[in-house]
């Protein structure tokens, strides 16, 4: 399991740290600045690294609603995440689909 730890206002897996206060993902090719709605996702994601992160969960949690009609805005908030983060992203290798189920955040 990779390592994760909280250091103040930051989430670190495998060398990615996020910094909630601002907004910003480092990793080993640069940083990225992120919207405050990324945020909240990939700190979602960094929290449950190795696991599935249901629609569900991450629409209340992240938009602070169990209404899982029309979900189109995850989808697209995932797509502006791997945009930013993978080096590919219509191929991912870190923020994975779990048709179904979720997301999930490898490392």
């Amino acid at each position: 399991m990779p390592r994760q730890k909280s250091i103040s206002k930051a989430l670190e897996v495998s060398g990615m740290v996020l910094d909630l206060e601002k907004a910003s993902l480092k990793k080993k090719d640069g940083e990225v600045h992120l919207t405050p709605k990324e945020t909240k996702l990939m700190a979602l994601l960094m929290k449950n690294v190795g696991k599935v992160v249901s629609r569900s969960e991450l629409m209340q949690e992240v938009w602070n609603t169990e209404y899982l009609g029309d979900t189109r805005t995850l989808d697209v908030h995932i797509c502006w995440l791997r945009q930013k983060i993978e080096e590919n992203p219509r191929v991912p290798e870190f923020i994975l689909t779990r048709r179904g189920q979720g997301y999930e955040l490898r490392i």
